[in-house]
């Protein structure tokens, strides 16, 4: 079988003091990769077949995907050894940083749970906003190629676009913006921008359930490297526990922190549960978030971490993407909804090793 040759061109290379060939993909002309075996992966034996090709069959319920797998996810359902399917039609490629360095960084997401209010009042004042009707997304791929996946935002001003308002300004102006609810913390808005989405539990006990729909255009700034470059939290302490608790000893200077950050999301309403950059929802322990100029969305990937002195070792899908994802060895995976989820992916902070799975029948494009 053919795979789209817009993902299967690829250059053979050697790369200075690096003593393996490193393959680049078109699709991923920035990831360095190196031909592995399923041998090398770490805990490969331990782990559970049934459940990640369930979790591969989910995704299949994408177009990227099925871009990359072609006849794989149509195959998939219908195997009846999960181990040996996997075994016989993938093939795994390590993943290098671009200093050739073999580990990364892996942390941890959830989906939050706010209280919300249609209407607003006391003490539910901060609203959580659907993408601005005067906000401009222009596609710079569509006339400069090398650009492919980079967006600018903005809005009128005469006859120009200037840059939208950045997060203090969106909080002083009136945004021409539809409001999907109100919620009753700043803080809480703040990190379910972070994550991504979230529920929303209204007063008379109905839950939404909102998720990423835009972005302001400005660069994502992280606050917890702010803290801690101001001397407010030591940087072996710096969590999103610890975060918290600073806001809870220091309201006053909840605006400060959170206005350093220019960057602010907007929602929109969903049907169902916490949903990835592909709008499938996403799995626990299986979907992870990736910097997509390095790893294609849809991607089966392999993931080796030591969290808190237990081995995590697993397959998982790049569902997912996030302002704070950058690199070709960072992943941050999904771990669910609810106070345990917050507690794990809040001090989930680990080195990565990781692969990327690619169909076998690739060697037709080697040889």
């Amino acid at each position: 079988m053919k795979y789209n040759l817009l993902f299967l061109t690829f250059i053979m290379f050697f790369v200075g003091c690096s003593k393996e060939p490193q393959v680049l993909f078109f699709d991923m002309p920035k990831t360095h990769l190196v031909k592995s075996d399923f041998s090398e992966l770490p805990n490969f034996e331990d782990e559970n077949y049934s459940a990640a090709l369930n979790s591969f069959i989910n995704n299949c319920a994408s177009s990227k995907t099925k871009k990359i797998y072609k006849e794989l996810c149509r195959d998939a359902v219908q195997t009846s050894d999960p181990k040996k399917f996997i075994l016989d039609e993938f093939i795994p490629y390590k993943i290098s940083t671009e200093s050739f360095e073999e580990d990364g960084l892996l942390t941890g997401y959830y989906e939050p749970q706010l209280n919300g209010s249609l209407i607003k009042k006391e003490p539910f004042v901060y609203p959580i906003y659907a993408t601005p009707n005067d906000m401009f997304v222009i596609d710079l791929g569509e006339q400069y190629p090398e650009l492919k996946s980079l967006r600018l935002r903005g809005k009128l001003e005469g006859n120009k676009i200037i840059p939208y308002y950045d997060r203090q300004e969106a909080v002083e102006k009136a945004l021409d913006a539809e409001i999907i609810c109100y919620t009753d913390s700043k803080v809480d808005l703040f990190f379910l921008e972070v994550q991504g989405s979230g529920r929303v539990t209204l007063e008379d006990g109905k839950t939404i359930f909102v998720g990423y729909d835009n972005q302001n255009g400005h660069r994502y700034k992280s606050i917890g490297k702010y803290l801690v470059e101001i001397g407010e939290i030591p940087l072996e302490e710096i969590s999103l526990q610890s975060i918290r608790a600073w806001f809870d000893a220091n309201p006053h200077r909840v605006d400060e922190v959170l206005n350093y950050n220019k960057s602010m999301v907007f929602f929109r309403q969903k049907d169902q549960a916490a949903t990835g950059s592909l709008g499938l929802e996403l799995t626990p322990d299986r979907s992870v978030a990736v910097d997509r100029e390095y790893i294609p969305l849809g991607s089966m990937l392999y993931l080796d971490a030591d969290i808190d002195n237990k081995n995590v070792s697993r397959l998982v899908v790049a569902q997912d993407t996030g302002g704070a994802i950058k690199g070709s060895v960072r992943a941050d995976m999904f771990c669910g909804y609810g106070e345990k989820a917050r507690e794990i992916a809040g001090k989930l902070k680990a080195p990565l090793r990781l692969w990327i799975l690619l169909p076998k029948d690739i060697k037709d494009e080697i040889n």
